[in-house]
């Protein structure tokens, strides 16, 4: 029956609600944790502050991140102005928003100062190449190793390539000791990924920088 149904599903919510306003408390934790959730990152492009807010009212905190409760938006705007600093709205998806009062033009800054850092961090890294020979000479030889030492020191790495001609192929061990001579030449600024390797008529080994 109709009165029935209402009855059971009044005495439901009767019972799941204990004591002394348990269930404040566990509505009040969920939305600690949301606020928390949401404070993690913050893009400031995207945050509402002072007039730009149009809710009634706020969960405010301050600006250690202190919760003080729900206030009304004048309300928390004149905290936040009595302190100079403005209100932020950083959970505007909260019932009610909840906002911060924090120095927005510092938080920028530091916002912009961090993105930057992690900008400088990303480094695209090429891998260059350096052709030798069997029979290059000293001078020849030395250049390639500058030429290596400045792309390791750049981040990059470096394959070099030896190419047999004729009859040089028949004697590729020439070509390992080129190339490990080559490598301990560049070792105070790289390491050896991958060690001298034959394919046909060209053999390469790998250096990574330091």
């Amino acid at each position: 029956m109709p009165g029935s149904h209402r009855t059971a599903a009044a005495r439901t919510v009767n019972n799941s609600n204990p004591p002394d306003g348990g269930v404040i408390v566990r509505v009040f934790c969920s939305c600690t944790f949301f606020i928390f959730r949401r404070c993690i990152n913050i893009s400031a492009k995207e945050l509402h502050i002072n007039d730009e807010i149009k809710a009634k009212e706020v969960r405010m905190l301050d600006e250690t991140g202190a919760q003080l409760g729900i206030m009304e938006l004048d309300s928390a705007k004149k905290y936040a102005a009595d302190r100079d600093l403005d209100l932020v709205l950083i959970a505007p998806q909260a019932t009610p928003p909840v906002c911060r009062a924090m120095d927005y033009g510092k938080y920028c800054y530091e916002q912009d100062k961090k993105e930057r850092e992690a900008r400088k961090k990303q480094q695209v890294v090429e891998l260059k190449e350096v052709r030798l020979s069997c029979r290059i000479d000293k001078h020849d030889f030395d250049t390639k190793v500058a030429l290596a030492k400045k792309f390791l020191s750049g981040g990059n790495r470096v394959r070099a390539n030896l190419r047999f001609k004729g009859r040089e192929i028949t004697h590729p061990e020439i070509g390992t000791e080129m190339l490990e001579r080559f490598a301990e030449a560049c070792s105070e600024v790289g390491t050896v990924e991958k060690k001298p390797k034959l394919e046909g008529r060209q053999m390469s080994i790998f250096i990574a920088p330091s």
